[in-house]
């Protein structure tokens, strides 16, 4: 199963459990979560290895070429 319609069930599952007649708002709900987070899940990874990779370039020049001692 896609995640699309993994998130419509959920979505669906969820909303009826509030009581409602239909789950259909839920599981439209549900699917557009998923196609998003679909996008923002990989986009937020990507950022955070990145800036990580970024951060320990940066450590590492300090460390090699003495860092603080250049501003004094």
């Amino acid at each position: 199963m896609g995640a699309t319609t993994i998130g419509a069930l959920i979505g669906g599952a969820i909303d009826s459990m509030s009581g409602e007649d239909s789950a259909a708002d839920g599981a439209i709900i549900g699917a557009i979560t998923a196609n998003v987070l679909k996008v923002a899940v990989p986009v937020a990874v990507t950022y955070a290895v990145g800036w990580m990779v970024l951060r320990g370039i940066s450590e590492g020049v300090d460390q090699l070429f003495g860092g603080d001692e250049a501003d004094a």
